[in-house]
């Protein structure tokens, strides 16, 4: 969310923001939440002033009620009861109006960074660096559910079953490899000086609104039926959220977490739901990511997490690539982001397994996370970013390291984690 303040001063900035993000519906926001904020203000005005006019009559009563002047005394509490009934009306209006105010700033997008390349959409996205060779076998590899299935490793139709589509049983050494690369990412950023966090799965209503905006929600979350509370979609959500409404002195900045949790979501209108495998599903695991910090330091954090996530793949001997999102594949929070995409041997492409977000103070300024210093308050600035998220990275990880025979290479990396397999078989 930005600052209404900002949003006042350069009403200009913010439309051309909103034209380069191709949402040219949102134009006329823009003079409705300045016009809202100007009556706003002026209520809020009148309002102060009667407060402070009734404060000084009461005093005025107590002092006529102390001279015996009863009748000049009855007139001003008359003066007093009007003004309290005008009063109330103010305050209903007071709030109502800000209300309005604070609904289209939640709408209004975030100003991107300068460095975002123009574009619609992800199909605008700029590549900008290639991590390893990209290798295509002389064998076809199959698809990555066949692989899988191969090792007696998937099981859709039971999940179909239990859950329907978008669910999975994973089985045996597939699974055992899932948590494996799980828990090898795990000490991976441990190693990097990140605070390692299991947190709730689970968020109160203000805390999702807080994190994302009402498009994504509505996309993204299971809201729990009779409850205030929503079903993560990623831990970022909850991570985020541990520090609502808290004043962080600006010596313990920056803090730097990883977390693991399951993720849950709708993938509302998304394709391939119902395609046999495990690219896009309701419900998998994974390890996140994040910073708080100080504005001045967001950038370089920001280019510290996409890094962290290619050192990984890389770790792992998978070719991967990071690509620039444009303006218009922008989430409106989002002022910056980077996705990671790994090398896909059978489909001779490469595909996202991760996203790295600065969100600027949009989301500190939602959720009231302000830090204390030197020079007085000021709103932190939070980013996020996709350490892996099995089982995208398990087709990526299969795919690469498939054999001919059918074996499946373990790097040495990883061979701790699975028990000092070398391989697959």
């Amino acid at each position: 969310m930005l600052d209404l303040k900002f949003v006042r001063e350069n009403p200009e900035i913010v439309k051309q923001n909103i034209k380069n993000k191709f949402q040219d519906h949102k134009l006329p926001l823009v003079d409705e939440v300045i016009e809202l904020d100007e009556k706003s203000r002026k209520t809020q005005q009148e309002a102060d002033a009667l407060r402070a006019n009734r404060k000084a009559i009461s005093k005025q009563i107590g002092a006529l009620m102390g001279q015996g002047k009863k009748e000049e005394a009855e007139a001003l509490k008359e003066q007093v009861n009007k003004d309290a009934d005008r009063l109330a009306e103010l305050e209903a209006q007071e709030s109502e109006l800000q209300e309005k105010v604070k609904k289209i700033m939640m709408v209004i997008p975030n100003i991107i960074d300068p460095s975002v390349p123009i574009g619609k959409d992800d199909s605008e996205n700029v590549e900008i660096q290639k991590y390893g060779e990209p290798v295509v076998p002389e064998f076809e590899v199959p698809y990555h559910a066949e692989i899988m299935e191969k090792f007696n490793g998937l099981d859709l139709d039971s999940a179909r079953k239990v859950a329907g589509n978008g669910f999975y049983y994973l089985m045996g050494d597939i699974a055992r490899l899932h948590s494996a690369i799980i828990s090898y990412a795990r000490d991976f950023m441990i190693n990097k000086g990140f605070t390692y966090c299991v947190p709730p799965f689970m968020i109160r209503s203000d805390v999702v609104t807080g994190v994302m905006s009402f498009d994504e929600m509505d996309a993204m979350m299971y809201k729990i039926e009779g409850e205030d509370l929503y079903l993560i979609g990623t831990s970022e959500h909850s991570m985020i959220g541990k520090y609502i409404d808290t004043i962080l002195k600006e010596e313990t900045l920056p803090h730097t977490l990883t977390s693991y949790s399951p993720c849950f979501r709708k993938e509302k209108g998304a394709h391939g739901i119902e395609e046999r495998g495990v690219y896009r599903i309701h419900q998998f695991e994974k390890q996140e990511m994040i910073v708080v910090c100080k504005p001045e330091e967001s950038k370089m954090w920001f280019d510290k997490l996409w890094q962290n996530t290619v050192d990984l793949f890389r770790s792992l001997d998978i070719p991967v690539r990071t690509l620039e999102c444009c303006s218009g594949d922008l989430a409106d929070l989002k002022m910056k982001s980077i996705d990671v995409e790994a090398w896909s041997p059978r489909q001779k492409k490469y595909f996202e397994v991760g996203s790295c977000s600065n969100l600027g103070d949009a989301q500190a300024r939602r959720l009231k996370i302000r830090v204390v210093g030197e020079n007085g308050k000021y709103f932190a600035h939070t980013l996020n970013n996709t350490v892996v998220a099995p089982p995208r990275m398990l087709i990526a990880f299969l795919e690469n390291n498939l054999r001919e025979d059918g074996t499946v290479a373990i790097p040495k990396a990883l061979q701790p984690y699975m028990g000092g397999m070398t391989e697959i078989k």
